[in-house]
C-alpha cells in the first residue's frame, strides 16, 4: 500500500497544468468533439439507410468504443512509471468518483437509445437541427447545477442557436421521409428532443462531478472517468440488445446490408470510433473550460453537419434550414467574440 501519496493528491507536476498545455488540450478535445459531432450522426444514419434496423445495435455502438481509451491511459501510466517508479498508481479514480461516473454512464446509455431512435427515423439535417436545442437545456442546467455565469454575448448566442432550432421545428413536418408515417416521424422528433434534453443535463452534471470530486482532476483522471462512463452506458445498451436478441440479428443484417458484409462491419467500427471521439471530446472540453462551451461547439458545428448531409445523402436544404444555419453561425460567432473580449479584459486587469 502506498503511504507516501495521498488518495486526494497527485504529484504537483501533474496537478498544475500550464496555460499553453491546457489550451492545446482544449483545441485537441474541441477537434475530437467536432469530428465526432459531425461524423457520428452521418455514419449512424448510413447504417439505417443501407438496411440496418437495430436501434439498440446503433445505440450500443455510440459508446462501445470505450476500449480505445485504454491506449492513451497505458501511455500515461508508462510515462508516470518512468518518472516515479514502483510508487506509480495504476488508476487515480476514487470509489466516490467511480460511482458518480457509473450513474452518469447509465443516463448516457438511455440518451444513446433516444438519439439512435431519432437518427433511425429522421434525416440527418433535421436530426442535427433538433439536437441544437440542447444548448438551451445545457445553459439552463449549467446555471442550476454549476452556477454558470452568463455574459450578454453568451445569452445572445444561446438565444440565436435556440431560435435557429425552433425555426426548423416549426417547419419540420415538410421534411418527413416518404416511406415513413406521420406517427413514425413524430416519434423520431420526440425521441431526438428527449435526447437533447437528457444530454443537456448530462454535460453540466459532468462539470458538477469535477467540482465536487474529492481529488484533483487531471486529464488522466478525465480519461479514466470517460472510460467508466462509457462502460456503463454500453452495459445499458447491451442489456437492451440481449432483450431484443439483436446480437443474433447482426450476421443476418451483415448478409443483407446493401453495401456488402465487409462494409457493414466497417460502418459499425467507424460508428464506434466517431462517437467515442464525440464523448471524449465533450468531457475534455468540460475539463479544460466548461459544459457550456461543449454545448456551444456541438451547436456551432451544425452548419458543417448540414452541409455534409446534403452532400453525401442529397437531403433537401429548405429555406427554414438555411435560416436556422445562419442563426446558428451568428450565435457561434457571438459566443467566441464575447470570449475574446473577456480574455482581453482579464489580461488588462492582470497587467494593472
Amino acid at each position: 500500500m502506498e503511504t507516501d501519496i495521498s488518495n486526494n493528491q497527485v504529484s504537483s507536476e501533474e496537478e498544475k497544468m500550464s496555460r499553453s498545455l491546457k489550451k492545446f488540450l482544449l483545441v485537441l478535445n474541441g477537434a475530437m468533439l467536432g469530428i465526432g459531432n459531425c461524423g457520428g450522426p452521418l455514419i449512424q444514419r448510413l447504417y439505417f439507410l443501407k438496411g440496418g434496423k437495430g436501434v439498440w445495435i446503433s445505440c450500443f455502438l455510440q459508446t462501445a468504443g470505450w476500449p480505445f481509451i485504454i491506449f492513451p491511459l497505458s501511455v500515461s501510466y508508462l510515462y508516470r512509471r518512468r518518472k516515479k517508479g514502483s510508487r506509480t498508481k495504476l488508476f487515480y479514480i476514487s470509489p466516490h468518483l467511480f460511482l458518480a461516473c457509473a450513474v452518469i454512464g447509465v443516463l448516457t446509455g438511455f440518451d444513446d437509445f433516444l438519439a439512435a431512435s431519432g437518427v433511425s427515423l429522421l434525416p440527418v439535417t433535421t436530426y442535427s437541427l433538433i439536437i441544437a436545442t440542447q444548448l438551451g437545456f445545457t445553459a439552463g442546467f449549467a446555471y442550476i447545477l454549476v452556477k454558470q455565469k452568463f455574459t450578454p454575448f453568451t445569452i445572445n448566442a444561446i438565444f440565436l442557436l435556440s431560435v435557429g432550432a425552433v425555426v426548423l421545428v416549426l417547419h419540420a413536418s415538410s421534411d418527413r421521409p416518404a416511406h415513413e408515417t406521420d406517427k413514425q416521424y413524430i416519434m423520431g422528433f420526440l425521441m431526438t428532443l428527449g435526447a437533447s434534453v437528457l444530454y443537456g443535463f448530462v454535460l453540466p452534471l459532468i462539470e458538477l462531478t469535477y467540482k465536487k470530486a474529492k481529488q484533483t482532476i487531471t486529464y488522466t483522471l478525465v480519461m479514466e472517468m470517460q472510460m467508466v462512463l462509457s462502460f456503463f452506458a454500453t452495459a445499458v445498451c447491451t442489456i437492451g440488445m440481449l432483450l431484443h436478441k439483436d446480437f443474433e440479428a447482426i450476421p443476418r443484417e451483415a448478409r443483407d446490408f446493401e453495401l456488402g458484409r465487409a462494409k457493414y462491419y466497417v460502418v459499425m467500427v467507424c460508428t464506434a470510433v466517431f462517437w467515442q471521439f464525440f464523448f471524449m471530446g465533450a468531457v475534455g472540453v468540460i475539463f479544460c473550460h466548461s459544459s457550456l462551451l461543449s454545448g456551444i461547439i456541438i451547436s456551432g458545428l451544425l452548419p458543417v453537419t448540414e452541409a455534409l448531409a446534403v452532400l453525401f445523402y442529397h437531403e433537401k436544404l429548405r429555406v427554414e434550414k438555411v435560416i436556422s444555419l445562419v442563426l446558428s453561425l451568428w450565435g457561434f460567432i457571438s459566443y467566441f467574440y464575447g470570449e475574446l473580449r473577456q480574455i482581453k479584459k482579464l489580461r488588462i486587469r492582470l497587467q494593472n
